[in-house]
């Protein structure tokens, strides 16, 4: 454990200038008092690591160390090519440098690790776009990577509705989600962060003034928020349902994950049959409808009224096809229409 915490140590200290104990600390999820021992350690080793004092101070490696990528072990390097997504770097235009990236790391490795690409091709495939559906690249999504990358200002042409609207967008960054690119910008000198689906771009020019990037700025964070976000705008309406034990295992499998974590949440007491009275924040009455049938008898809807009726009927309807026994539909189960069982 501490061998490979130093190794992460001295790879910190290569790609920063220099850290503070307390930010090497909180990379090596470690105190300061060990981030202080494992530099004593590191020095005495032989690696030239170097503590300034001072507010302003910090570790740091003397210019021009560098350490080579010998104490990789495969489980390592064969996590290392998987992050490539060679059809998301193709669609960018940047599956040369990708190439070229691989080819340098695969000579640096050691001579038992050289087949690690070809491990990892064969034990991962990252397929993004959703099912029954044919995937497209936008036509000036590479435009835009190469902006992203740049740090470089766009104008750009989005359609909305049936209009379409001039924007002059700092680009930070790109989302593939379910085979659909998006891109996630600021609106120039110094507007709101918004995101955009890229095959709604109908002309992009990449500018020539470049953006200083907000510092703080978390994509993968910013995206969440956005999820989250989208998801809640689609749910206006609420249901009030009963559900047994198993039901309420179940819900998460039949509505928005959001709006189950939410409805479990809001749950009171279980009655005297295990029963909880929860409520669900769904799209529409149609929508819950769908979703809630997947349930069965493991809920009970109690409002809105309408929305109730709907699964009675559906009940009796069920009621009546289930109830004819051998297929008859006179419902006793004789042949005969009567009811009375006695075939005379």
């Amino acid at each position: 454990m501490r061998a490979a915490r130093l190794i992460k140590m001295v790879l910190l200290l290569q790609s920063r200038p220099s850290m503070t104990a307390a930010e090497l600390a909180r990379e090596l999820e470690v105190s300061e008092r060990t981030v202080t021992r494992d530099a004593q350690a590191l020095s005495e080793a032989g690696v030239p690591v170097y503590a300034d004092r001072g507010r302003a101070g910090g570790y740091r490696l003397i210019d021009g160390y560098r350490t080579r990528l010998t104490g990789l072990a495969r489980t390592e390097a064969e996590a290392l090519f998987l992050s490539g997504v060679p059809g998301a770097l193709r669609e960018m235009g940047l599956q040369d440098a990708a190439g070229a990236a691989r080819l340098k790391v695969s000579a640096a490795l050691l001579p038992s690790l050289r087949d690690a690409p070809d491990s990892a091709a064969r034990r991962f495939h990252l397929d993004a776009p959703a099912w029954f559906r044919e995937p497209e690249t936008p036509g000036l999504l590479p435009v835009i990577a190469e902006a992203v990358w740049a740090d470089r200002r766009i104008g750009a042409v989005y359609r909305r509705g049936e209009g379409s609207v001039e924007r002059e967008l700092e680009p930070y960054g790109l989302v593939l989600k379910a085979g659909v690119w998006y891109l996630c910008a600021r609106v120039a000198d110094g507007g709101v962060f918004r995101t955009y689906r890229i095959d709604r771009f109908s002309a992009v020019d990449a500018l020539e003034e470049r953006f200083e990037r907000v510092a703080d700025f978390d994509l993968a964070a910013f995206w969440a928020g956005q999820v989250e976000r989208f998801a809640r705008s689609l749910l206006r309406a609420g249901v009030v349902v009963r559900l047994s034990p198993r039901g309420a295992r179940r819900l998460p499998y039949a509505v928005d994950p959001l709006a189950a974590r939410e409805a479990l949440a809001s749950a009171g007491e279980p009655d005297g049959e295990g029963w909880v009275t929860v409520t669900v924040p769904v799209e529409s009455e149609d929508v819950a409808h769908g979703q809630l049938t997947a349930l069965g008898p493991e809920a009970e809807v109690l409002a809105p009224a309408g929305l109730r009726e709907r699964f009675a009927a559906d009940a009796a309807r069920l009621a009546a096809r289930y109830g004819r026994g051998d297929g008859d539909g006179d419902g006793d189960g004789d042949g005969d229409g009567d009811g009375d069982g006695d075939g005379g």
